[in-house]
């Protein structure tokens, strides 16, 4: 063989007598959220990781991941250990929904509860901010959309990554790239999208309301609300046990004061690990074939209309708040109704500050804020046991 031979031989089974433009749009595309999530720390701890995954993927003949294994209706796990790549076997934590919910039991470890105990008119600013969600999910089934798509687009406006990706894999599992890109995407503008809104629905005498000093909750409070959550949720809804009853035991190892070594490693070590996984595995899915479609533009046009709507939501119940009490509850907190703890809790905070300096809205942005974390997992629940009946009907 002489030397011409191998050079064409190298060219051959190289990346690049493969290369698409279509992989190259990927390539730019991931390295464009990279830049996001490096230099302008748009939620790093995730969009590096799926970013990086998504660019790994679409490099011709890396073959480190195969979307063919997962298309089945009945995933073999045994074939994915035995034949599958790397990111191959670490996308079986997210297929199985364990990633979100290993997450959540950090976040769990890592909330306070305590403001929305202290104020529990938050449980219902959590929930209006879930407007979005039923929004989005009737814009979504008129843009075209199945329900089961609709629902995972829907649930980008409850302003949380996990449950978006616990609903997604189980509902649009080939819609998961665009979705999860979109909900932590879109976590991380939330400064920018949710003051103008803010001040659009308020007056400045309404974002200068200053609100009395809450209550101190005590320990036993803290001790007994997650197991009381769980057991009334999980009654309610049994399908968001997996997730909801992660956050809450969680939480309880936070609360208890017994337990401080495992809430140490549920917050730090645990959540880092199972982090690292889920954002490369999850960027992986984004392969040329499944995400550069139209539908891709849909979702990440309607995930918006979803944030928007839930900080429509959650503002205009505070203002109706703000008129029974008489001005004790400021309307600007109802906009961290949504999930993203603690950022939609700085964000109100800041919008009064800006009015009033002298306002200090934290704490009680936190309750609402800590609530809509509930009530998204209760709302992605609501959501499957819709499509748990409609596939049974």
């Amino acid at each position: 063989m002489n030397i011409g031979e191998v050079l064409k031989n190298v060219w051959e089974t190289s990346g690049f007598s493969a290369f698409t433009w279509q992989q190259g749009v990927m390539i730019l595309i991931a390295l464009v959220l990279l830049y996001l999530g490096i230099a302008r720390k748009f939620e790093p701890l995730l969009l590096v990781g799926i970013a990086f995954g998504m660019f790994i993927t679409n490099i011709p003949g890396t073959d480190a991941f195969h979307p063919e294994m997962w298309t089945v209706e009945n995933v073999d796990y045994l074939d994915v250990l035995q034949h599958g790549e790397i990111l191959d076997i670490l996308y079986i934590g997210v297929k199985t929904g364990l990633y979100p919910c290993v997450i959540f039991i950090g976040v769990g470890a890592m909330t306070d509860f305590g403001p929305m105990i202290a104020n529990p008119k938050s449980l219902l600013l959590g929930a209006a901010a879930q407007l979005g969600i039923y929004c989005a999910l009737v814009l979504a089934i008129c843009f075209g959309f199945d329900y089961n798509v609709s629902a995972s687009i829907a649930i980008i406006g409850g302003a949380d990554g996990p449950t978006a990706i616990w609903l997604t894999k189980t509902l649009a599992p080939e819609k998961l790239a665009p979705i999860a890109i979109a909900a932590y995407s879109y976590m991380a503008l939330i400064p920018m999208i949710q003051p103008p809104i803010m001040r659009a629905l308020t007056t400045k005498k309404e974002r200068m309301l200053r609100m009395d000093q809450l209550r101190t909750v005590s320990k036993k409070e803290k001790i007994i609300f997650p197991i009381a959550v769980t057991l009334i949720t999980c009654l309610l809804l049994p399908s968001v046990a997996p997730l909801l009853g992660c956050l809450m035991f969680g939480n309880l190892l936070k609360e208890t004061g017994v337990t401080a070594r495992l809430s140490d490693t549920a917050q730090n070590a645990l959540m880092n690990i199972v982090t690292l996984f889920l954002g490369i595995s999850v960027g992986a899915t984004a392969v040329a074939e499944t995400f550069l479609q139209l539908a891709t533009l849909k979702i990440i046009f309607l995930g918006l209309l979803a944030f928007c709507f839930s900080t429509i939501g959650g503002v205009l119940l505070g203002k109706l708040l703000s008129w029974i009490t008489k001005g004790k509850i400021n309307p600007l907190i109802g906009a961290a109704g949504v999930s993203a703890v603690p950022m939609a809790a700085r964000v109100a905070h800041l919008e009064g500050k800006r009015a009033n300096p002298d306002n200090y809205l934290l704490m009680h942005a936190m309750g609402p804020n800590v609530a809509g974390v509930i009530g998204s997992a209760v709302s992605a629940g609501f959501l499957l046991a819709v499509y748990n009946v409609l596939i049974m009907g």
